[in-house]
């Protein structure tokens, strides 16, 4: 089976959610047989919720269509690097891949910060793959930013 990636379609989640006057990050969960599960976009502040972030909304969402607390095999497509919070639960899912588009410097948890996956208490790390649609990613997030200050 060849590879194809599902960023675009995260990429759209983030853009919503920036229409949402939500931080643009979106996340996309593909099960074992390569069909989109889950797709998630920020929602902290229309939830009023500091764990509604994409990749937290789109695992629960995921979880709950597998039935099951464990996505073992399942890939995630995130538009940003996941930060801490997001890493432990991408690990206690036991998601099998990790897609992700921009890093993040000031709150990232895989390459960046905490590196959540390199800690022993981390029963679970992913495969790792960055800057997918980097480029795309960043320039929405920039923009986001730069129209709220």
């Amino acid at each position: 089976m060849s590879f194809r990636s599902f960023m675009d379609r995260a990429l759209d989640a983030a853009a919503a959610a920036a229409l949402r006057g939500e931080v643009p990050v979106g996340a996309v969960i593909v099960d074992p047989m390569g069909q989109v599960v889950a797709v998630a976009g920020n929602r902290t502040r229309e939830m009023c919720d500091p764990t509604g972030h994409a990749e937290i909304l789109a695992i629960r969402a995921a979880c709950a269509a597998a039935r099951s607390e464990r996505l073992v095999g399942y890939d995630l497509y995130v538009t940003l690097e996941p930060c801490a919070m997001c890493a432990a639960a991408i690990a206690a899912a036991r998601i099998g891949r990790l897609y992700y588009g921009a890093s993040d410097p000031k709150s990232g948890g895989v390459a960046q910060g905490a590196r959540v996956f390199a800690h022993p208490q981390s029963h679970h790390s992913p495969e790792v793959y960055d800057g997918i649609a980097a480029v795309e990613a960043e320039a929405m997030l920039k923009a986001f930013f730069a129209e709220r200050r």
